[in-house]
């Protein structure tokens, strides 16, 4: 049986990471996370961006998930907006791509454009 201490340590956890996904002013980063999306490998990028964001204890910044985003091709998908910038689409999202993305976008402002549905286009 877990003492009190142990059980509010889970709750709190736990909130912790609602909280990554609700709504809020500043960092909107969305995961599409359709049939396509979860096919092409979408749910452990979710997974890494909701770890990343929460090891980096980024307050203002909510990772939740989207639906169909349109482009197929090429999934999985990410949408990063952020305030007073136009949004940014990656594509081909892996999870050993959310560190960079989320250290160079995320918190320095600078999109990794190679990334970048613009970049995939070539």
């Amino acid at each position: 049986m877990k003492s009190l201490a142990e059980l509010e340590a889970i709750r709190q956890k736990t909130l912790n990471k609602v909280n990554l996904r609700r709504e809020s002013e500043g960092t909107r980063i969305a995961v599409g996370m359709a049939t396509c999306g979860i096919a092409a490998g979408a749910r452990p990028v979710l997974t890494a961006f909701m770890d990343e964001v929460g090891k980096r204890n980024l307050l203002n910044v909510v990772v939740a998930q989207t639906g169909c985003i349109g482009m197929c091709r090429y999934e999985p998908i990410v949408e990063i907006t952020c305030p007073n910038q136009e949004k940014v689409t990656y594509v081909h999202v892996k999870p050993e791509m959310v560190p960079r993305i989320v250290a160079e976008h995320v918190v320095n402002g600078q999109p990794v454009m190679e990334y970048t549905i613009s970049a995939a286009e070539k």
